[in-house]
This record gives C-alpha cells, structure tokens and sequence, in this order.
C-alpha cells in the first residue's frame, strides 16, 4: 500500500504514447492524490481510466484564469494536488510554470515525479552530441520569425532541440537548411509508439523523403552544434549572402552568415560588396 502524501503539489510525468512507461510511483501519487490539474480533462480521463484510477479532474491549460491558479494552490495547501500535460513532462513546454512558481511563493512544497519527456527520448535517439543541447520548444509559425529564431541559436555550440508538428515540418527543415547550412538534423516521429521513427541527415536528404512519404504525428527536430559538419562551399556561401543581401546591407549580411556558418566575416563581407 502507497504511503498517503503529505500536502502540496505533485509534478508527474506520464507516458508519451507508451503506457508501459508509467511509473509505479507516477501512478501512486495519481491514485494518492485529491485532484489532477490537466490540460485535457478527456485525455487524462483516459490516462485514469486505464490505470484503475478515479480522481477528480481540474482542468488547467494556458489559457486558465489566475482564480483557477488560486484554486489549485488552496487545494494544494491543505492536500495533495497533481499536474499533469497531455503526454510526458510537465512545464516542458507546456503549462504549468506559473503554478509551480507561485506554489514555491506561497510556501507550498513542491515535488517532481520524473519520467517520460520527447525531448530526452530524440535525444538519444539522435546519434547527434549529447553532452550539451538546448531546448528551444515549438518554432514560430511564420517564416520571418522562424528564421529570426534561428539565426538567434545558430552560435550556439550545443544540439538544438524543437518541437514541431507534422503539417509545418517541411517548412521548419527548409528554413534551416537556409538559416544552419551544412547542419546535420534529426527528425525523429510518434516516439515509444509502434511506428516509431528517427532519420537523421542532410536537410536536403529529408525535405524529399518526407515530400514524398508525409510524416504524420508528434514530431521532435534536432540540429547538431556548428562544426559538426563541413564547411559550406562557395556556391552556398553566395546563395546565402545573396538571399542575406535582399533584405539588408553588405555588413549585415556578412554578419549574418558569419554567425551561420563560423566562416569569416571580412572574408564574407568582401564577398558581400562583390554580389552586391
């Protein structure tokens, strides 16, 4: 028998699409609880359901009102409350954080029940360096912003890891094919299901595959740190001054490109004013 739980709030991960995963921990502390705050009352349901669980659920998402939050944390001070996301880790990269913030404010305690979470699992399934990566959730919706993203992290000497849904994954590809040049990328699909998938290459190489074969469900995007590929050559160097070009001046461009690709940017910048 489960030793009952002292009050406060309960960060528990649940399974990604594999409810083998569930820990028997993740699911004592669901069955010891007085309510689940969720994101989908429906999803999570189903979670209970089928784990012989039936607590009350709450619903908490971004767009929950600041009296919810006040709602969960009285609860939480005098029992124990769970939150959970729709599928792995709470707060990564989904709500939660400015309960948990609040929860440390009010003196409440605070306890995290780890497991599951897409990001770690791409990760090593990757075969890209492990030993430093960075997070960066979902990439924005609209080009300009995407590659202003981009161009933000390409310094960044660490795996960058995304989020991105299948619909928007060509788009994401292309533009960092564009933005990260001669990076290697990962795109790895519908993890710890039966049709779990990682293909890791050129982007080119993954644009045609997933052009000809639509990739469907969750999807996690990788991109190794700069250096980890060769250098691009000269035609790529000047397909990305010209494309920096339209929008902006020799100098910028040059610093743009210099921030790609670690190439020079006097070098670049020479270059620049010869295209230009």
């Amino acid at each position: 028998m489960a030793t009952p739980l002292e009050p406060g709030l309960y960060i528990v991960a649940t399974p990604i699409g594999n409810l083998g995963d569930v820990s028997q921990r993740a699911k004592d502390t669901l069955g010891s609880v007085a309510a689940v705050a969720c994101e989908d009352t429906r999803v999570t349901g189903k979670l209970l359901q089928l784990l012989g669980l039936k607590q009350r659920l709450i619903r908490y998402d971004d767009h929950a009102s600041d009296a919810t939050r006040d709602h969960l944390l009285q609860i939480a001070a005098t029992s124990p409350l769970a939150l959970v996301s729709d599928a792995g880790t709470p707060l990564i990269s989904d709500p939660g954080y400015r309960l948990v913030r609040e929860a440390r404010a009010r003196g409440v305690a605070v306890t995290s029940i780890p497991g599951p979470s897409a990001a770690t699992v791409a990760l090593t399934l990757s075969g890209l360096p492990s030993d430093r990566f960075l997070f960066a959730g979902f990439l924005p919706n609209k080009d300009k912003a995407r590659g202003d993203v981009l161009q933000e992290l390409a310094a960044v000497r660490a795996t960058l890891v995304f989020y991105e849904t299948a619909p928007r994954l060509i788009d994401s590809l292309a533009a960092i094919g564009r933005t990260l040049p001669g990076r290697e990328v990962a795109v790895a699909r519908e993890l710890t299901k039966r049709f779990e998938d990682c293909r890791t290459g050129a982007v080119e190489h993954l644009i045609a595959h997933y052009e000809a074969q639509p990739a469907r469900g969750e999807i996690v995007l990788l991109v190794a740190p700069p250096g980890e590929a060769e250098p691009p050559g000269e035609a790529d160097v000047d397909a990305l001054l010209r494309a920096a070009l339209a929008t902006g001046k020799p100098s910028q461009a040059a610093g743009q490109v210099a921030k790609a690709t670690g190439l020079d940017r006097k070098q670049l910048y020479a270059r620049a004013l010869e295209l230009k």
